[in-house]
């Protein structure tokens, strides 16, 4: 899909800017929007001249306001099941993608917005930015993730404080509970996440990869001794690439490296 109706995405310089598009819905997710993003997501893990991506919301107020209220309404159980599983599908992609995906969240993350910044690697938090599961309010629960990611990264008490209470949050609760990587002033928000796409964008993608996979793979083990079987395969197999070999030469020879990905 290129002719997207509902998002926006644009490549230079190795990152991709995935922007959620909808500013008079305050960039709702309706299920075309998350068929779009997923679309996209996917031109994005093909496309080798991306290593870095960057989720955002378009316009001013927003980074996605929720999922749509007004598309929900007359859904059906069977229907309901549909659309989460749609969400589901679209934000287990966006964690299980093999770069770095950094959210910058620019206004509004509430209900499905909170649960895409969590599908996320890094979360940069405008200081204008509110957070939020408010399902509780409507008679539902979050129905994208939220439950779960949010207990699994914040804890379970602050994942009941915001799911169980249905208060939004500002960006200095969300930094302090976990939810936010930082926060940043509204005018640089988009400079320093690109900044700090830049940056990963320098280094090997096959260690950027590696390091995200042991990191989530280590967490969904039972054990301490499994995790670091992760880390030790992944740590040994870099070994075997000619990144690694430009990284340590590079170092020793006091130089910036030049890292070819592979």
């Amino acid at each position: 899909m290129s002719d997207y109706q509902n998002i926006r995405l644009e490549i230079a310089d190795r990152i991709a800017t995935l922007s959620v598009d909808r500013p008079k819905a305050l960039n709702a997710l309706n299920p075309d929007t998350l068929r779009e993003l997923s679309a996209a997501i996917d031109a994005v893990a093909k496309d080798p001249a991306v290593k870095v991506l960057i989720v955002t919301g378009g316009g001013e107020k927003a980074f996605v306001a929720g999922a749509d209220i007004a598309a929900m309404t007359a859904m059906k159980p069977e229907e309901a099941q549909r659309f989460g599983a749609l969400g589901h599908e679209v934000m287990r992609k966006l964690e299980r993608l093999e770069k770095p995906v950094i959210a910058a969240v620019n206004g509004f993350a509430l209900g499905g917005g909170t649960e895409l910044a969590l599908a996320c690697d890094i979360v940069l938090a405008s200081d204008r930015a509110v957070f939020g599961q408010p399902e509780i309010k409507l008679g539902i629960i979050p129905g994208f993730g939220g439950t779960q990611r949010l207990a699994r990264k914040c804890g379970s008490f602050a994942a009941k404080e915001l799911i169980l209470g249905g208060e939004n949050i500002k960006a200095d609760r969300a930094l302090a509970i976990g939810l936010a990587s930082a926060v940043i002033p509204a005018v640089d928000l988009m400079t320093e996440a690109r900044k700090l796409a830049a940056k990963l964008a320098g280094y090997s993608a096959l260690s950027l990869k590696a390091a995200k996979q042991a990191i989530d793979e280590g967490l969904d083990k039972p054990r301490i001794e499994d995790a670091l079987q992760v880390e030790l395969q992944a740590f040994a197999h870099l070994f075997g690439s000619e990144d690694q070999k430009e990284g340590m030469t590079a170092f020793l020879e006091k130089r910036p490296p030049q890292f070819k990905d592979r």
